[in-house]
């Protein structure tokens, strides 16, 4: 049985609705913005917010994307650190409750939150406690975890941490892992340029971007970056937002549209897009089968609030996976 492993930042997701804008400005912060804050200022909002509906779930790039796989059907796990706390404790119960193996270590911080502020209009204002998401550490590493999965799924936003990455994809190909790197935010490429450049040449072997990410590797437009970087791996994955996705492998080349549906949120789109399209490749299914299967999922996602799809969503997905030419 395949199974397929991800490492990323380790985040409880708390989707909160509110019917006044008027609470952005009373916590200072910007509609439409995410942003990174402390422990303290996180506190506040959540009890700012008390009373008001609210949805959490177990979140982060790597972690929305091996949810996506674990609803797919496919054996997976998840490498992360959380805070000896509520929150760390409803982040494995949720990967568990997910059928997905949760691989924690406790950091000395606090569970990391991703508060959202959903306004009437959808539009979503983020508030990003990292906490111990960001304590997971190289020491943390061993053979033995890799052990048993034949895919390993990463996340940009570890990538500044250079040590932990290389320990991580170095003991993944020890153990004949298919590297799959997701790039996360094109400032985070143009930070970590050199050593990303580095990390797609000599270890990974499937690439995703959106359109600025591969802009910010390359220096180059869609097309041409995928080109350029199909060099130093297998597959090159660039999500173009409306108008899809383009793939290449060696000489195959496919440019997959989207589906239609009405959209209302983007949170998670390009994380559930690599559970399809992952999903494709462990089914040995061509490229371009894997990049309709992505953009369903990226389609269904973008449907609801937040990055997970409801129990109805996925029956719709099976259904119309079946139906792929």
């Amino acid at each position: 049985m395949t199974k397929i492993l991800g490492m990323g930042n380790a985040l409880v997701d708390i989707m909160i609705k509110h019917n006044d804008d008027r609470i952005l400005d009373d916590f200072g912060l910007p509609k439409g913005s995410m942003q990174l804050v402390d422990k303290v200022f996180s506190g506040k909002i959540l009890e700012g917010t008390r009373s008001f509906a609210r949805q959490q779930t177990s979140g982060g790039s790597a972690a929305n994307t091996i949810h996506g796989l674990a609803n797919l059907g496919i054996s997976s796990g998840f490498l992360g650190t959380v805070g000896d706390d509520n929150f760390g404790d409803f982040f494995r119960e949720d990967m568990e409750k997910n059928m997905i193996n949760p691989i924690l270590f406790h950091g000395k911080e606090e569970t990391g939150r991703a508060v959202a502020l959903v306004s009437p209009d959808s539009e979503r204002t983020f508030a990003t406690y990292l906490g111990a998401a960001i304590e997971l550490s190289p020491s943390n590493l061993s053979s033995e975890i890799f052990k048993g999965f034949s895919y390993f799924h990463i996340e940009g936003y570890l990538v500044q941490n250079h040590e932990l990455i290389k320990k991580a994809v170095s003991l993944a190909k020890e153990n004949n892992l298919i590297v799959s790197l997701d790039l996360a935010s094109y400032n985070v490429v143009e930070e970590n340029l050199e050593f990303l450049q580095m990390l797609v040449e000599e270890y990974v072997d499937i690439v995703f971007a959106n359109e600025e990410e591969a802009k910010a590797f390359t220096g180059k437009e869609p097309e041409e970056a995928l080109d350029i970087i199909s060099k130093s791996c297998d597959i090159v994955i660039i999500k173009i937002g409306e108008k899809g996705s383009l793939i290449k492998r060696g000489d195959e080349i496919y440019k997959i549209g989207i589906i239609d549906v009405i959209s209302v949120d983007s949170t998670g789109a390009g994380d559930i897009y690599a559970s399809g399209f992952l999903y494709g490749l462990v089914h040995e299914l061509s490229l371009d089968r894997c990049g309709k299967i992505g953009s369903i999922l990226a389609g269904k996602v973008i449907e609801v609030i937040g990055a997970k799809i409801a129990a109805d969503g996925w029956s719709d997905i099976h259904s119309m996976i079946k139906g792929i030419n």
